[in-house]
């Protein structure tokens, strides 16, 4: 009597589970994770411009009007046009994100369960 080995025995209590998996939830999953990394890395970078425009303001180099900043910036990012950033407008970042990710991919029905999962997890 062979014995199969551990791996094995953990694919077949998985399988009800692997079985489910799609093309569009693995890529999901990959496409969440790499969102993540890049979503942290340009956080740093941002923060990184802010501490030496904020270090120039205080020293007074230079004079930032952060209130027209801030506005400008809601600007270009509200797509609703209400004048805030709101579930709203991330929902219309989310479709038109998703749109262009699950074009043409086969089985894209689980894509915005893979891409949660790898936001989340990863």
């Amino acid at each position: 009597m062979s014995k199969e080995d551990p791996l094995s025995q953990i694919l077949d209590k998985a399988k009800p589970h692997i079985s489910t998996l799609t093309f569009g939830s693995v890529v999901g999953y990959c496409s969440g994770a790499a969102a993540k990394k890049v979503g942290k890395a340009v956080a740093v970078l941002a923060g990184i411009c802010f501490i030496a425009v904020q270090s120039a303001v205080y020293s007074g180099y230079v004079a930032v009007d952060w209130n027209k900043v801030k506005d400008d910036a809601i600007a270009k990012v509200d797509t609703d046009g209400d004048g805030e950033m709101t579930l709203k407008d991330f929902k219309n970042y989310w479709k038109k994100v998703k749109a262009i990710l699950t074009k043409n991919i086969p089985s894209a029905g689980g894509f915005s369960l893979g891409f949660m999962y790898g936001l989340k997890y990863n």
